[in-house]
């Protein structure tokens, strides 16, 4: 953990990988680190992984706190090909219609919930981007968001509208925030995660969308209406901060302006 924190890696990667190794290493409790080989890393994956049906990314998770451990801590080589790693499913990302994204955000009377839904669409952040932000980091005259030091440690812009920016005014004269853009009930504290999920609770049980909705149903949302729209991939990519353009491209699968204008051979029958 100390050496991950060195590195700069994120509280929850930290966490995520010192647990997965916490139950490896508890697996082989009665032999000695220096002796654990890749053949043990394989009888884990089946006898622990599998068995207990532990999902695809828990195992991803295992390999790399593995590949980590050994090779930095241990100084020893883990040959990573011979290390069973799960085919990724290919999972299609949940997204709202523009009408349940407005009933969602209209239904909520509180300045403060509605702002920070309606900030989270209309920009695509992560949950704790939204959380980090401050008043600082909105450049009104520019009509720019800057968000810092998100995920992967990378700062982005994205372009915010006259319409949020007067959310945003209206809000700042009610609540008055001192240190966060959003902060908790105690001043100077940042609004927490678990707030700001039942925030979106009440919006959907008021709103009566019978979805599972999360967080990131809004920021997959905004990706695929922006695609929609006609906006580049590459810009998406951009505003989203992926990384790697494949990420974005998840979202050619689930727009429907191109498959609605496919006629059914059906019809012609």
């Amino acid at each position: 953990m100390q050496w991950l924190s060195s590195k700069r890696y994120s509280p929850s990667t930290i966490k995520t990988y010192s647990e997965a190794l916490k139950s490896f290493l508890i697996f082989y409790r009665e032999k000695q680190i220096a002796e654990i080989t890749n053949e043990d890393v394989i009888i884990y994956n089946n006898e622990f992984i599998l068995k207990n049906n532990l999902s695809a990314s828990y195992q991803n998770q295992i390999v790399n706190a593995l590949k980590l451990f050994f090779k930095t801590i241990q100084d020893k080589q883990i040959i990573i090909d011979t290390i069973h790693r799960p085919k990724r499913g290919k999972i299609l990302p949940n997204v709202l219609s523009k009408e349940e994204i407005k009933l969602i955000l209209t239904v909520l009377t509180n300045t403060k919930h509605k702002t920070m839904l309606s900030l989270i669409y209309a920009c695509g952040l992560r949950r704790n981007e939204l959380l980090q932000l401050t008043f600082e980091d909105i450049q009104a005259d520019r009509k720019l968001l800057v968000i810092k030091q998100s995920k992967g440690k990378k700062d982005r812009i994205v372009p915010i509208s006259d319409k949020i920016i007067e959310m945003l005014r209206d809000y700042y004269k009610e609540y008055s925030p001192k240190k966060w853009l959003f902060e908790g009930q105690r001043e100077n504290t940042k609004y927490s995660d678990r707030s700001l999920e039942e925030v979106l609770k009440k919006s959907i049980r008021l709103a009566q969308i019978n979805k599972p909705v999360s967080l990131h149903w809004l920021r997959h949302s905004y990706a695929t209406h922006l695609l929609e729209s006609g906006t580049d991939l590459r810009y998406i990519q951009e505003l989203l901060g992926h990384s790697s353009s494949k990420t974005t491209e998840i979202y050619t699968h689930v727009s429907t302006k191109s498959i609605q204008n496919i006629k059914s051979p059906f019809d012609d029958l």
